[in-house]
């Protein structure tokens, strides 16, 4: 029986280095996903030459380049799509190309089903699955797994000790600010926006 573990990140060096433990323990490219902001299409034909991120943690080209694409990246398959919602995002993976009806990773366009919908269809709970997407929203880095039963705490165990975001505080915050659920319809987080709401989380 397949599972999905989902989390999401506030920085590229987290991030990357799930990314890198899940495919040390065996995990193929096809089985993880990376779906980051990128409100400006500022990624598209990156040379992913260097990790890095800003002091804040917050996504730059080169960041997500290192972490997904390109000879230097870790996933194959680094694409520039539009979800629903969320906004422009560069992705690898399973379900970003899930969420695109693509077969491949290198995708672009607006994605039809959007994130929440390709998440509950493989088993992520609806309530946190409107909780990630609006984290990717508004600036955060979501890491999904497809794991077979054997491996799904060892999954677990590398994407929590590696500082997840405390999506459970987040999402009270959200809901005391008028939050309800992800709105397929909202408009993306602007880059000053999504460096405001990672700094309250920094």
């Amino acid at each position: 029986m397949t599972h999905t573990t989902t989390r999401t990140y506030d920085s590229f060096t987290h991030a990357r280095a799930v990314v890198t433990e899940l495919k040390a323990i065996g995990l193929k490219d096809d089985d993880i996903t990376v779906i980051a902001h990128d409100e400006h299409h500022e990624l598209d034909g990156i040379n992913a030459t260097s990790p890095d991120a800003d002091s804040n943690g917050v996504a730059n080209g080169a960041g997500i380049g290192g972490l997904v694409g390109g000879a230097a990246g870790l996933l194959a398959g680094l694409g520039l799509m539009a979800i629903p919602g969320v906004g422009p995002v560069v992705a690898a993976g399973w379900l970003a190309t899930t969420a695109a009806g693509a077969a491949t990773g290198a995708v672009a366009g607006a994605a039809t089903g959007g994130i929440v919908s390709v998440m509950t269809d493989n088993g992520v709970d609806r309530r946190d699955a409107e909780t990630y997407a609006e984290a990717v929203r508004r600036g955060a880095i979501l890491i999904s797994a497809r794991t077979e039963e054997s491996t799904e705490l060892r999954v677990l165990a590398i994407m929590d000790r590696n500082s997840p975001s405390d999506l459970t505080a987040r999402r009270a915050w959200w809901e005391s600010d008028g939050w309800s659920i992800h709105d397929p319809a909202a408009q993306p987080y602007t880059r000053e926006q999504s460096q405001k709401e990672m700094q309250r989380w920094s």
